[in-house]
């Protein structure tokens, strides 16, 4: 695999940064395959993340259900959920210390005391090998004929997964959750101006279409970056992407194995906000409480 190079906000936070703050951060995503075997998809990780730390990168980001996937969920798929204290988190822990890199993945996490279900569970760790953000996907994937809660709980809503590389707020959300706009100006309201979207997203009429789209108005409504990292196909639609504030794609990879490379810009960020500060002029607010049943 290779990589291609391509040339905190709040409601209360809207004001531009200085320029000098931070200047670039080198942003990878990784599109691959993951199998059941946990062992084959730990040791794909790790490769990959040597190779995104060889070319530079600061953050790699790799998609949902990352350490273990089949087409169909099943028993199988609660048998191989570990908890963030499991052998496969650690293993990782440790990689992104000894290659100092931040590292975010999707996997499905274990529930103490529950045999039936899991936790669809993303994890960021920073570079000393620390887990520094968490997410457990609160939009489960029942729809287009699958049916995710029955083997996954949706995770309790609390505080926006931010976290912080130097001045620039990363967002977590996974998949069908792009869905929902909302959960995207959510993890903005917290302080993200990076949104990652680790993703299995499912081939199927309009998918790829509703997958490009989706991304790009994420991006622009928000004046943020995306990074969405996917599982190529056939079950998945492929096109891992890196998408700027304005929309535009600074680096995709449409259906192959590979890895893609950005740089999320300050400047960028500062500029497209001076001439679109739609932040600072919205007259609505997202709440994070459920709605009433």
């Amino acid at each position: 695999m290779s990589f291609v190079n391509s040339a905190k906000l709040s409601q209360m936070r809207c004001d531009l940064l200085p320029v000098d703050v931070i200047t670039t951060v080198p942003v990878a995503a990784v599109q691959f395959s993951p199998g059941p075997e946990l062992a084959d998809n730990l040791t794909k990780i790790i490769s990959l993340t040597e190779r995104a730390a060889e070319e530079g990168a600061k953050l790699v980001l790799f998609p949902e259900y990352s350490l273990h996937f089949t087409p169909r969920m099943s028993r199988e798929t609660v048998t191989r959920a570990e908890s963030v204290a499991g052998p496969s988190v650690t293993a990782l822990r440790n990689t992104a210390h000894r290659l100092d890199i931040y590292m975010v993945f999707g996997f499905i996490e274990s529930i103490p005391g529950e045999s039936n279900r899991g936790y669809n569970t993303v994890l960021a760790i920073n570079p000393r090998g620390e887990i520094v953000a968490s997410y457990r996907k609160v939009h489960l994937y029942d729809a287009f004929g699958q049916r995710e809660s029955e083997w996954i709980l949706p995770g309790d809503i609390a505080e926006p997964p931010v976290f912080w590389i130097e001045d620039l707020g990363v967002g977590l959300q996974t998949c069908y959750d792009l869905r929902f706009p909302e959960s995207t100006r959510w993890l903005v309201d917290g302080g993200a101006e990076l949104v990652l979207v680790p993703a299995e997203w499912v081939a199927g009429d309009f998918k790829t279409h509703h997958w490009k789209t989706l991304l790009a108005a994420r991006a622009i409504e928000n004046t943020v970056y995306i990074a969405a990292a996917n599982h190529t196909p056939p079950i998945a639609v492929g096109n891992t992407s890196i998408i700027d504030p304005r929309g535009q794609t600074l680096a995709t990879i449409e259906y192959s194995e590979g890895a893609i490379r950005a740089e999320i810009s300050r400047e960028t960020l500062n500029s497209v906000r001076k001439i679109n500060p739609a932040l600072a002029l919205r007259r609505f607010s997202v709440q994070s409480a459920e709605f009433d049943k």
